[in-house]
């Protein structure tokens, strides 16, 4: 079983929404029982107290293409996460400087851009700053897509 984490900066917005659409195609794809699934946040922030629901605005763009995120709780990353998971996904470049703060390295190579398995690598802006959640939600689909497409490919 493949082992993925997605991670932002809250775990509101940016890796739930990506945790949500990779969950959503390998199960249209009747691959879900090959693949483990989650996310977190660099910050505790939002993951203090049992951790926030899902940012409304991200809840409501999951939920028009069809997907529900509901139980999602925000929680942070921590060190024994590099151990339990087989790739480490960050939104953005600070989301990796702060994965490998929290693991204390990479010595694996698990950490990982989601962007960078597309022919396009860069870093998803925070839509709870640029309020533009289509256009977060439309970059996550093609990341996923595109990290889909390549851990598929290896197999």
């Amino acid at each position: 079983m493949k082992k993925i984490l997605f991670v932002c900066l809250g775990n509101i917005c940016r890796s739930p929404m990506a945790e949500f659409i990779f969950k959503k195609m390998v199960k249209d794809k009747g691959l879900d029982a090959k693949y483990h699934i989650a996310s977190a946040a660099t910050s505790d922030e939002e993951a203090y107290d049992g951790g926030n629901p899902v940012y409304p605005p991200a809840r409501r763009k999951l939920a028009e293409n069809g997907i529900s995120c509901d139980v999602k709780r925000a929680v942070q990353i921590t060190k024994a996460d590099y151990e339990r998971y087989d790739l480490i996904i960050g939104m953005e470049q600070s989301n990796i400087t702060g994965i490998l703060r929290i693991t204390g390295g990479d010595p694996e190579n698990k950490v990982k851009l989601l962007m960078s398995y597309t022919d396009t690598p860069k870093d998803i802006a925070d839509p709870w700053y640029s309020g533009n959640f289509d256009i977060t939600y439309d970059e996550i689909y093609r990341g996923c897509k595109a990290l889909l497409e390549h851990i598929e490919s290896a197999n």
